[in-house]
């Protein structure tokens, strides 16, 4: 009937995470939630049948060391479900992680953005790019995905936009 009914186990998120976005892994599985607040990813088991979600492991988005301002914005799974990647502002990077077969989440490195304040962006649908918007820099800039670590490299293609902020 398309109704909306609301489920008895809502995700139980530590006050104050200020999560964000919510990404589904191809299999269907588990999700991913990224906090905008504490540039923490969490990951999740999802049961569809009854809409429970159950934390797993959280992660910082950020490297080991980083002390300046920073809140995040969006979380995507790679199509083939081996990797999810989120966007730190402030740090201006995207954030790879490895999906172990258990749900944890295994640090790829931090890759930046060629810009400031990148929020959105999006794997283009063979898996292979990455496109990330810098709002405050005005520009969108490609990135090749390796496709057997998930490692990011800037493909040295960039667009002017102006304040991309979704993709």
């Amino acid at each position: 009937t398309g109704e909306l009914a609301h489920t008895e186990s809502p995700l139980s998120i530590t006050a104050g995470n200020g999560p964000r976005h919510m990404a589904f892994h191809p299999a269907g599985k588990l999700a991913f939630v990224i906090h905008e607040l504490t540039s923490q990813l969490s990951s999740c088991s999802w049961d569809a049948e009854s809409g429970k979600l159950i934390e797993l492991a959280t992660v910082s988005t950020l490297p080991t060391g980083f002390t300046g301002n920073n809140s995040t914005a969006e979380v995507l799974v790679h199509p083939n479900g081996k990797f999810v990647y989120g966007s730190n502002r402030g740090h201006n990077s995207i954030a790879g992680f490895r999906v172990e077969s258990d749900g944890s989440l295994s640090e790829l490195g931090h890759t930046s953005t060629e810009g400031k304040t990148p929020r959105n962006f999006r794997i283009d649908p063979t898996g292979q790019f990455l496109l990330a918007e810098n709002q405050q820099s005005d520009s969108i800039d490609s990135f090749r995905i390796y496709q057997h670590t998930g490692r990011l490299s800037s493909t040295g293609h960039s667009i002017h936009v102006g304040s991309p902020c979704c993709i």
